[in-house]
C-alpha cells in the first residue's frame, strides 16, 4: 500500500461507520436544534446544599480505559469492623443538565446509546456534556448519584442506601495500569501515588470485588470469556488488531456496577416505583447447550441450570483455555440476547441468567446509555419524594426501543469492525494463517486466525471439521466495504 492510501484508512472507515449507522436507523450527527441548546449550556450543574451531601474529600477515582473521557462513575471503599466494608458509587447526574423533552434528550431517546466504532465515537450526548460538563473528571466538582452498600465479610449485602452527593475525582486511572500494579507485574500509577492512602483503598476495592465476584459465581454467574479485538492505529494508519483481555481492575467496576445496579433496582421497588430491568431470559435454546456440552464429555440437566452450567465452563476453561473464548461465543449465542423489561410495583421480572442476578437496573452509565438515563430520572424522583415522572406504557415503549436501538448499535459496531479487518488484511491476500474453526452451519463455516484474532469465512476445505478444530487456512480475499473476509483450507 501507499502511504497516501494508508493515511485514508481511519476517514474510509469512518465513511463506512455513517453508512452503516443510517442503514441501521441510528442518526450519526447531533440536530442542530440540539446544538443551539447545548450552546446555551455554560456550565456543570451546581448542587442544593439542602438536597446533596457534600462527599468531595472522600478518596474518589475513576478506572476505565486508556482512552476514555466519559467518565461515568467513581467508587471508593471503606474498612468497617468485622471484616465488613462499605462500597460507594457515584454516577455522574447527568439528569440535571440533559431535561426530559429537550432537544438533547430527543437525540438521546432517538439512538439510546452511544456507538463505539472502531474509526470513531458517536457519542449519545455531545462531547462538551459526555466529556466535560457531566463527566465526573479529575479534580472537578460533580453533581452525582451515590449508590451507597454495605457488604459483610463474604461479599454477602448487609444493607444499602441512595442519596444526592457532590463528589471530586482524586485519580483518573486506567484498566491495564492498575490491573498490571495490583498483579504485582507493573509499576504504580502515578495517580495513585499521588493521592495519600488511595492505594490502599484500592487494594481494599479489589478484595472486597474479589468476594463478590465468588459469591456471585457461587450462586451460577457464568465464568465466560470471549475474544474483544481492539484496532491499533499509528495516526490514521491500521496497524493491528489486539485482544482486550479481562483483569482485576475491570473486575472491581464489573462486580461493584452489578452490585449497585441490584441495588438500584431493589430500592425503586421498596419505593413502589416501576424500574427498567436489563434481563438475560432463562435460555430458550438450553438444548443446543445441553448438546455443546455432551460433545465435551459433560452432561448438564435437561432443565436450565446456572450452577451446573458454570461448572461445566470452570472445567472447560481448565482444559482448553485456547478454545474457551469459542466455546463462550457459542453458549452466549444459545442463551439469547438481553433485553430492557419494565417492571411494576410488585410484579415478578426474570434475572438475569448471564450474571445469576435477580434484580438488575442499568444505571451507572448515563452519559452513553438511554436506559440509565431514564433510570436517572426515576430515582431522582424516588429520593425527592416527587410522583412517577414516566407512565407505565411509555416506560414498555422506551423498554422495547431501548431493545432494539442497543441491537443496532451493536452491529453497527461489528460491521465496522468486519471493515477494519478486511483493511488490515487486503494486502495479505495468498498468505497463510493459523486459526480454529469458531462456528459451523448451514450459513457457512467460520474461522479466527491466531493473530491477528479476526474472523472470516471459511469458503473451502472444512469437511469433516467442527467448531474448536485447529487449522491452516489461505487467505483468498477481502471487501472492505462489506466487512467479507474469506479463506480457504490449506494443509
Amino acid at each position: 500500500m501507499t502511504d497516501s492510501v494508508d493515511s485514508q484508512h481511519r476517514s474510509i472507515l469512518q465513511r463506512i461507520a455513517h453508512r452503516v449507522m443510517l442503514e441501521r436507523g441510528l442518526v450519526p450527527e447531533f440536530p442542530p436544534q440540539a446544538l443551539a441548546e447545548l450552546d446555551g449550556i455554560h456550565g456543570p450543574a451546581t448542587g442544593d446544599k439542602d438536597s446533596a451531601r457534600d462527599l468531595r474529600n472522600l478518596l474518589w477515582c475513576s478506572i476505565d480505559n486508556d482512552d476514555s473521557r466519559d467518565l461515568d462513575q467513581l467508587t471508593v471503599a471503606e474498612a468497617m469492623p468485622d471484616g465488613a466494608a462499605k462500597v460507594l458509587v457515584a454516577i455522574a447526574d447527568v439528569d440535571a443538565l440533559v431535561k426530559e423533552g429537550s432537544a438533547l434528550d430527543d437525540h438521546a431517546r432517538q439512538n439510546t446509546t452511544s456507538v463505539y466504532t472502531v474509526a470513531e465515537i458517536f457519542p449519545m450526548l455531545p462531547e462538551r456534556l459526555s466529556t466535560d460538563l457531566t463527566s465526573l473528571n479529575y479534580e472537578s466538582d460533580r453533581l452525582a448519584i451515590v449508590i451507597e452498600i454495605v457488604l459483610a465479610e463474604d461479599g454477602s449485602l448487609q444493607s444499602s442506601d441512595l442519596y444526592r452527593a457532590t463528589v471530586r475525582n482524586r485519580a483518573k486511572l486506567a484498566y491495564n495500569g492498575v490491573a498490571g500494579w495490583l498483579e504485582g507485574n507493573g509499576p504504580t500509577p502515578q495517580g495513585i501515588g499521588r493521592v495519600s492512602g488511595l492505594d490502599e483503598n484500592l487494594r481494599l476495592q479489589d478484595r472486597v470485588a474479589q468476594k463478590l465476584k465468588a459469591l456471585r459465581h457461587q450462586h451460577g454467574a457464568l465464568d465466560l470469556e470471549t475474544i474483544e479485538a481492539r484496532p491499533v492505529f499509528d495516526g490514521d494508519k491500521l496497524r493491528d488488531f489486539e485482544a482486550d483481555k479481562s483483569n482485576r481492575a475491570k473486575d472491581i467496576i464489573e462486580d461493584f456496577m452489578i452490585a449497585g445496579n441490584g441495588v438500584t433496582a431493589r430500592y425503586l421497588a421498596a419505593k413502589k416505583f416501576p424500574s427498567l430491568r436489563r434481563v438475560v431470559r432463562v435460555p430458550k435454546r438450553w438444548d443446543g447447550i445441553v448438546e455443546l456440552a455432551a460433545k465435551r464429555g459433560s452432561t448438564l440437566p435437561k432443565e436450565p441450570d446456572a450452577r451446573a452450567l458454570e461448572q461445566f465452563l470452570v472445567s472447560a476453561k481448565a482444559a482448553d483455555p485456547l478454545r474457551f473464548p469459542d466455546l463462550s461465543l457459542s453458549v452466549i449465542k444459545l442463551m439469547g440476547p438481553g433485553e430492557y423489561v419494565v417492571e411494576l410495583p410488585g410484579g415478578n421480572v426474570a434475572g438475569h441468567f448471564g450474571l445469576a442476578v435477580v434484580d438488575y437496573a442499568h444505571s451507572t452509565a448515563p452519559n452513553r446509555r438511554y436506559p440509565d438515563v431514564i433510570t436517572q430520572r426515576l430515582l431522582k424522583a424516588a429520593v425527592a419524594g416527587r410522583s412517577v415522572p414516566y407512565e407505565n406504557d411509555e416506560l414498555e415503549a422506551l423498554a422495547k426501543h431501548c431493545t432494539e436501538q442497543e441491537d443496532a448499535a451493536k452491529k453497527v459496531e461489528r460491521q465496522v469492525t468486519k471493515s477494519a479487518a478486511a483493511m488490515l488484511l487486503e494486502s495479505r491476500v495468498g498468505e497463510r494463517f493459523d486459526a480454529l474453526i469458531t462456528g459451523a452451519s448451514d450459513k457457512g463455516t467460520w474461522v479466527r486466525l491466531l493473530h491477528p484474532p479476526v474472523e472470516g469465512r471459511l469458503e473451502s476445505g472444512f469437511g469433516g471439521m467442527d467448531v474448536g478444530h485447529r487449522l491452516r487456512v489461505q487467505l483468498v480475499s477481502t471487501d472492505v466495504e462489506r466487512g467479507f473476509i474469506d479463506f480457504k483450507r490449506v494443509v
